[in-house]
């Protein structure tokens, strides 16, 4: 070999060595940050833990193997087919990923992904011409030489194209609690200051939001999508009529309802008018209520026959006695029926769906007016049975003995998707934005399908209390806050027009 050859290839070989060092040491002292960015990769999310030990082990042994002699060929073989699954991977981020990450990180994260994928081509370049080298001084032919290097290297490509399909197939249908965050869905416009901590969303009617107030039961605040307060109503509660323990208010529509479970009465108003009626009075005891519409009420009631959470509608008769209908098979007995049954009730304002989330299992349940099963779909956590631990008391009932794994919050319904206020942090996240933020998971109602994950984050170490979606924006009572976000097409694609699938499960 000639000497300006030799000198070239160990120019190349170096190069890779200092690279691959550098690269990987990197990586290894700051580990978990590492693990964090490839666990939101839009490619490899579902394999962060393997690939994030893989890389930095690959990367040291083609070090070891370009430092001997005997080995030092081999190693310069590895290395273009290391840059080129690297090349790969940029090329898949720029063409078909649902979203480009800020920045690829690594030892160039101040460049650019088009400048990185440059980079990578001219590695890949180097490597094959210091191959071809070192193989034509042993009299190789072309053909063998150029027949090894395209075998590895598109073996190496295979991989990661491989990896990006299986891992968008576990992210989206079979989950390994791996959240994917999707690029700024949310930007923060403006925000206001409320009274008070004690605040919570009755309801929203096109961009105007309806706020209730734990500490002030009679009160409804009306706010504008300029955040500005419009309205503060006091209406009657006849609170010497009628014994309320917890009063609860919902707006639909062009009307409010004000309810407590504890006593089996649901009043009806006009927005903006102080007077109501009565409209359901001892029909049924119930610890949670959706409005499907004027005449028909969803409910979660306890079955005085079983003893166990049951999922229910009132439909509102003016002349007649209204009629309750129970449908006992919609939830499911893991443990005792009541703990294990626990969860939230949510209506789609757009679409003819009634959902149910379980607070401690990775299932929520969707279902038509009727209180038919559309769907059972998972979220992407994995405790599949309730964490829970029952004991009973002497007077019959039963109590949680130690405090449960709680896996789902308060979800809410809009335009065909589901929105999780998350209770247990994934794989591969930060702890520190974790504890910064409130988590909000996003799943498709129509189809076993998890959209994505997004952050609201805290605002004096208060975090998200209840938020609201509408067509342009997110709303969020964070503390004494009202806080608005402005939707971004990352979200808003996923948006479902017109009437839900309406089809009944099996």
């Amino acid at each position: 070999m000639k000497d300006y050859k030799s000198i070239l290839v160990k120019g190349i070989s170096y190069f890779f060595i200092l690279l691959f060092i550098y690269a990987s040491v990197s990586k290894l002292l700051e580990f978990e940050n590492f693990q964090v960015q490839i666990g939101q990769s839009p490619l490899l999310s579902a394999y962060a833990g393997v690939v994030s030990y893989a890389v930095i082990a690959l990367e040291l042994i083609v070090v070891l193997l370009l430092m001997f002699p005997r080995t030092n060929l081999l190693g310069l073989y590895a290395s273009t087919a290391l840059m080129s699954a690297f090349t790969i991977y940029i090329f898949l981020i720029l063409n078909y990923s649902e979203f480009v990450p800020c920045s690829c990180g690594g030892i160039l994260e101040k460049m650019g992904w088009t400048e990185h994928l440059i980079f990578n081509i001219l590695c890949v370049m180097m490597g094959g011409l210091s191959v071809f080298i070192i193989e034509k001084a042993v009299h190789k032919t072309h053909r063998q030489i150029a027949l090894i290097l395209g075998v590895s290297n598109i073996l190496s490509c295979i991989l990661v194209i491989v990896l990006f399909f299986k891992s968008e197939h576990i992210i989206k249908q079979e989950n390994n609690f791996t959240r994917r965050f999707l690029m700024h869905p949310i930007l923060k416009i403006k925000s206001m200051n409320l009274d008070n901590g004690s605040f919570y969303f009755a309801g929203a009617k096109n961009e105007e939001l309806y706020l209730a107030n734990r500490s002030l039961p009679q009160n409804i605040l009306l706010v504008d999508s300029l955040l500005n307060k419009v309205k503060n109503t006091k209406i009657d509660l006849e609170l010497n009529k009628y014994p309320f323990k917890k009063i609860e208010i919902k707006v639909k529509d062009h009307n409010y309802y004000i309810y407590d479970g504890n006593v089996p009465i649901i009043l009806k108003g006009k927005l903006g008018g102080t007077q109501n009626k009565v409209i359901s009075l001892n029909d049924a005891f119930f610890s949670q209520l959706e409005i499907i519409d004027s005449n028909k009420i969803a409910i979660r009631t306890l079955s005085s026959k079983t003893n166990n959470l049951t999922l229910g509608t009132i439909l509102i008769n003016n002349n007649v006695k209204n009629q309750v209908t129970l449908h006992p098979g919609l939830l499911e007995k893991q443990l005792d029926g009541f703990f294990d049954s626990d969860g939230y009730l949510s209506s789609d304002p757009t679409t003819p769906t009634v959902s149910y989330i379980y607070s401690y299992r990775n299932q929520f349940l969707v279902m038509n007016h009727s209180m038919q099963l559309i769907h059972r779909w998972r979220t992407i956590d994995t405790t599949k049975i309730a964490q829970i631990k029952v004991s009973p008391l002497s007077n019959g009932k039963s109590k949680m003995s130690k405090p449960a794994l709680k896996v789902n919050g308060h979800a809410i319904v809009y335009r065909g998707l589901l929105f999780n206020p998350a209770q247990l942090r994934g794989k591969h996240e930060s702890l520190n934005r974790w504890k910064e933020s409130k988590v909000i998971d996003i799943y498709n109602t129509a189809s076993q399908e998890y959209i994505g994950s997004m952050y609201i984050d805290n605002i004096q170490n208060n975090s998200m209390s209840d938020f609201r979606v509408t067509d342009e924006h997110l709303y969020a009572i964070v503390g004494d806050q009202l806080v608005q976000y402005k939707l971004t097409q990352p979200l808003k694609k996923h948006f479902k027009n017109g009437e839900a699938e309406n089809r009944v499960s099996e």
